[in-house]
């Protein structure tokens, strides 16, 4: 018999049992990294996780019997809808076996939460921060998942959501670059120098955490402001802005984090994170004094990095602030350890940067869809 129940957060066991599903259903996939469990269980603390200051969500858990065949989380972000004028809801942390019962199950269940609070739709998969992964993988499975800037699931789940009638909402890429590949337009490198010449912009690069740390208020008044014409948008709380950038410094090299000022005002900003994947994968998760070490070693002799997080403020892009960006982004991979690397997760709404990018060099490799349905 098939149950769909409400996880008590309040309950180590119910918790435990709803983050280990996922676990278990990837055990032994070559292309899937262990996310952190300690990130997993924080999403479901509405005590510490600073989206549920503002907003509400309920996780739910689908069983045969006593064994665990699927697991949602839905979500209602109400700043996202104050901002976009809208009544949808959102829907994470989704997995399931290969059964459209068990995620029609879930999502019933899930869809009666919404029309209780007056919601039209349902879009996702879209997380309870900005670095979470958005959408379901639907192009790239050879490929192994960036880290945890990205989700990664088996093929069939696709399937399963336009079983249950959802359409695609939006389009998330990824795309691959390589130093012998990536090469700027020379007339884009010129529009580049003069643009620093005339000395309104500035590239502004870190050699130590300090000297980073120093920039960390303003990297997020940025980070909360670039991104504003993209679908995902919404005006991110102070706690937020602070929860992200903690999250982003936490993991962060300094020389590959380069920011680009117009008047000393940050504008644009390239996030690079060189790649430890395969550390994750060894650590399978879990977050010992091993596997720190394991994560130093590795951020030593990965040869890839992702580039997650490259933006210009939108009243810049005319001015030649991003022709600096794609210029630091061939320095990374020109003056560092790195011989390929990944732009990782852009909006289909990032239609100049996305177009900029094939153009000097890089290729799509790996889609994630954002799926939606009305109720």
């Amino acid at each position: 018999m098939l149950t769909v129940d409400l996880v008590d957060c309040s309950s180590k066991a119910q918790v435990n049992e709803f983050v280990q599903f996922h676990y278990d259903l990837y055990k032994g996939t070559p292309e899937w990294v262990p996310p952190f469990y300690a990130d997993i269980k924080l999403m479901l603390n509405r005590e510490k996780h600073p989206f549920f200051e503002h907003s509400e969500g309920e996780f739910l858990i689908a069983k045969r019997g006593k064994e665990v065949v699927g697991r949602l989380a839905v979500l209602e972000n109400k700043p996202f809808n104050l901002y976009h004028n809208s009544k949808k809801a959102q829907f994470y942390l989704f997995d399931s076996i290969n059964d459209i019962e068990v995620s029609r199950a879930l999502f019933v269940r899930a869809f009666d939460w919404c029309k209780k609070r007056g919601l039209n739709a349902v879009v996702g998969p879209k997380g309870l921060s900005p670095f979470d992964g958005y959408g379901v993988q639907v192009e790239g499975f050879e490929h192994r998942q960036m880290m945890t800037m990205m989700n990664y699931n088996f093929p069939y789940y696709q399937d399963l959501f336009e079983g249950m009638g959802f359409h695609k909402e939006n389009d998330f890429i990824s795309c691959y670059i390589s130093r012998d590949h990536f090469t700027i337009p020379e007339k884009m490198r010129e529009v580049a120098r003069r643009v620093e010449e005339r000395g309104k912009f500035r590239v502004v690069n870190f050699k130590t955490r300090r000297e980073m740390l120093g920039w960390a208020n303003k990297i997020g008044e940025a980070y909360n402001k670039t991104f504003v014409n993209n679908w995902e948008y919404y005006p991110l709380s102070e706690r937020e802005i602070k929860f992200t950038v903690d999250n982003i410094l936490t993991v962060a090299v300094p020389k590959y984090i380069k920011i680009i000022t117009y008047n000393d005002d940050v504008v644009g900003f390239i996030l690079g994170f060189p790649d430890i994947s395969a550390a994750m994968q060894r650590q399978g998760g879990r977050l010992t004094p091993w596997a720190l070490a394991d994560f130093m070693l590795e951020l030593k002799r990965t040869k890839f990095i992702s580039l997650n997080g490259v933006g210009v403020l939108p009243e810049y892009h005319g001015r030649g602030g991003n022709t600096l960006l794609y210029r630091e982004m061939e320095k990374v991979l020109l003056e560092s350890q790195f011989v390929e690397g990944e732009l990782t997760q852009m909006a289909d709404t990032a239609t100049q940067v996305r177009k900029d990018i094939i153009t000097a060099g890089s290729k799509p490799w790996k889609n994630h869809r954002i799926f939606a349905i009305d109720l």
